[in-house]
């Protein structure tokens, strides 16, 4: 997809380091990513445009939203991700006027006031980094719980080597002195709090503390000058060099993270609260406050008197605490894990606002003849299957196949030029050969088929003594290796199409893994998508496609809306014998599966009323 970023801001902050992280992995993924900021402090591998969010008059950001308008049009922006009050103000106003998502990530505390109740700029989704943040937005201004999120800020912990020091947990007596990182800026709230750390330290000589952030030295720390154990850095790159030779940290957010990751003991003291030394007793609370950073009520808690015990305590911690504390951080603060689900829900807020997806459209057989046509239904007459790829070719349509959309090339289908459609025949029969394989062919598109292993015609409805279908036999191996050659891709659909929910485990284990054995041996090659006969499916069921090894699954009518919601469980649309022209169109457009869920829920709500 083709994102922006939005940030205002003078000086480097954690609202930019965040947004600048997630860029290079987005990039990194194949995304377009371009930021808009004041200032850009923090290298980043995305295209950068400056606009002054700061300047406020209403002329001003009359003149912002026209210069974020002419980004996202020039850059056929897909997406607007804000990080700040001010770029959120004139973004939801850019996002409305472009008709494109926009959504937020709230890094702090937000101001009450009536104009902000109003004008609330989250957008449709906004990304809380912790949880006293979803909290005061939502009780204080209501906020609607449904459109907030959870995900910290994203760290790469393969930046952050976790390795304890020799002498942590032997005691206080083994360290003539103690060596302390203080990481902050000097400004505003951080900056009192970095003040009142080192009146309390700078009679310590037997703590020496580095103190890194700032690019200048406010008038009031000038007298810390005079301290021989204090040592104003400034603003660098290399924070973890001093972590590593630390024997403590001192800070809020992301620094408090990086300690932990580092194996360092950390005291969390934010611009809010004084968590103190971050222990298995109070994690949870330092999550919830970003390590000091917010409170969710309008208070600050500060506990200075506990600085120097906390310090003393800290070199004391055990090796096995510090351990458990970094397997917290680690996942909490997962990179791959959160920009999984930011991609998740870029994808879903498109999704939602152009009323598109890809549409993946389910097949059985093409029929030539009436006897053909069979009982069941699960057929399509070969003049209506013409007139299908006529109308997908006049409309410009691409056919693409699982097999083309693997390694994320799922997530180019909003691009610009990519109007995308997924065909797919269930079971393989042969008529898919002798009938629909030459249209394919004639119109220049593909297909995806799903094969059964071990059957060698419909034996599953066939033999059914209650309601049995015509005999049709299924394609032989020389067939399918001819349509594999055009570029026809074949999926996995079970030994003999059983319903999978209904069996136990361990054959249902069977159906999947052997059936996928057996074609990948058949045919040298290696199977990536599986259909759920019948789309019957739970998530023992799921979990085992998953387990299989391959990367798509698909279903029937469940599923959601959204492609990459649940890769192993994609929704599909049917085509069926009744279907005119008319509807068929409405089953391609990319809105159809809105308005048929809209219909289901409508129904369950009904049937739900009736009992």
């Amino acid at each position: 997809m083709n994102v922006l970023m939005a940030l205002s801001q003078r000086e480097v902050t954690g609202a930019e380091v965040y947004a600048v992280t997630i860029a290079d992995e987005l990039i990194s993924r194949g995304h377009k990513v371009f930021v808009v900021s004041d200032t850009l402090t923090k290298p980043c591998k995305a295209t950068y445009f400056p606009i002054p969010f700061n300047q406020r008059s209403y002329l001003s950001r009359l003149k912002q939203v026209r210069q974020v308008i002419k980004i996202i049009k020039d850059n056929d922006i897909q997406v607007v991700h804000a990080h700040s009050r001010a770029s959120s103000w004139i973004c939801s106003i850019a996002c409305k006027i472009a008709k494109i998502p926009f959504i937020s990530s709230t890094h702090g505390r937000q101001p009450v006031h009536l104009s902000r109740k109003i004008n609330k700029s989250f957008g449709s989704c906004t990304i809380c980094v912790c949880e006293n943040i979803k909290e005061q937005i939502v009780n204080e201004l209501n906020v609607n719980p449904a459109i907030t999120e959870l995900y910290r800020n994203p760290i790469n912990d393969q930046d952050f080597l976790f390795q304890l020091s020799d002498k942590q947990g032997l005691g206080l007596e083994h360290f003539a002195t103690i060596k302390v990182t203080l990481v902050g800026r000097l400004s505003g709230p951080k900056g009192d709090v970095a003040f009142e750390v080192l009146e309390r330290i700078k009679d310590h000589s037997n703590i020496h503390i580095n103190v890194v952030g700032g690019s200048e030295l406010p008038e009031k720390f000038q007298k810390f000058l005079n301290y021989p154990n204090i040592n104003f850095v400034g603003y660098v790159n290399n924070v973890p060099d001093f972590i590593k030779n630390s024997d403590v940290v001192i800070g809020a957010g992301r620094a408090a993270v990086e300690g932990l990751l580092m194996g360092r003991p950390t005291i969390a003291i934010g611009e809010a609260l004084y968590e103190g030394l971050v222990t298995k007793d109070n994690i949870a609370s330092a999550l919830a406050s970003n390590f000091g950073d917010i409170n969710k009520v309008k208070e600050t808690h500060f506990y200075y008197e506990r600085l120097i015990d906390d310090i003393y305590h800290a070199v004391a911690m055990s090796p096995d605490e510090l351990t458990h504390l970094f397997e917290v951080v680690q996942k909490e603060f997962s990179l791959n894990n959160i920009v999984d689900a930011i991609e998740h829900i870029y994808a879903r807020e498109y999704v939602k606002t152009k009323h598109y997806e890809i549409p993946v459209i389910m097949y059985h057989r093409v029929a030539s003849s009436e006897q053909e046509h069979g009982i069941h239904g699960t057929y399509i007459d070969k003049d209506k299957f013409i007139n299908h790829l006529k109308y997908l070719k006049s409309r410009n349509y691409q056919t693409v196949t699982f097999e083309e959309l693997a390694n994320n090339k799922y997530k180019e289908r909003f691009n610009k030029g990519n109007k995308w459609v997924i065909l797919t025949f269930d079971d393989g029969y042969v008529d898919n050969y002798t009938t629909a394989f030459p249209l394919l062919k004639e119109y220049g598109f593909k297909a995806v088929i799903f094969l059964l292993s071990e059957s060698k015609y419909n034996s599953w409805d066939a033999d059914d003594k209650e309601r049995p279908e015509k005999r049709f036999d299924l394609m032989n191996d020389e067939q399918i290796k001819e349509m594999m050659d055009y570029g026809i891709e074949f999926g996995i659909h079970t030994k003999n199409h059983p319903r999978l929910s209904q069996l136990p485990l361990s054959e249902a284990k069977e159906q999947i893994f052997e059936s996928k054995a057996a074609l990948e041996q058949r045919f040298n090659k290696k199977f990536i998508t599986f259909a759920y006969p019948y789309g019957d499916l739970n998530e023992d069921v799921k979990r085992l496609v998953k387990e299989s090894g391959v990367s798509f699954a698909v279903a029937t009518d469940s599923g959601d809306v959204v492609f990459d919601k649940d890769l192993f469980q994609i929704r599909r649309i049917g085509i069926f014998p009744g279907n005119s022209m008319l509807t068929f169109m409405r089953k391609v457009s990319g809105r159809y599966n809105f308005i048929k869920m809209r219909r289901e829920q409508k129904q369950a709500q009904k049937a739900a009323a009736k009992k």
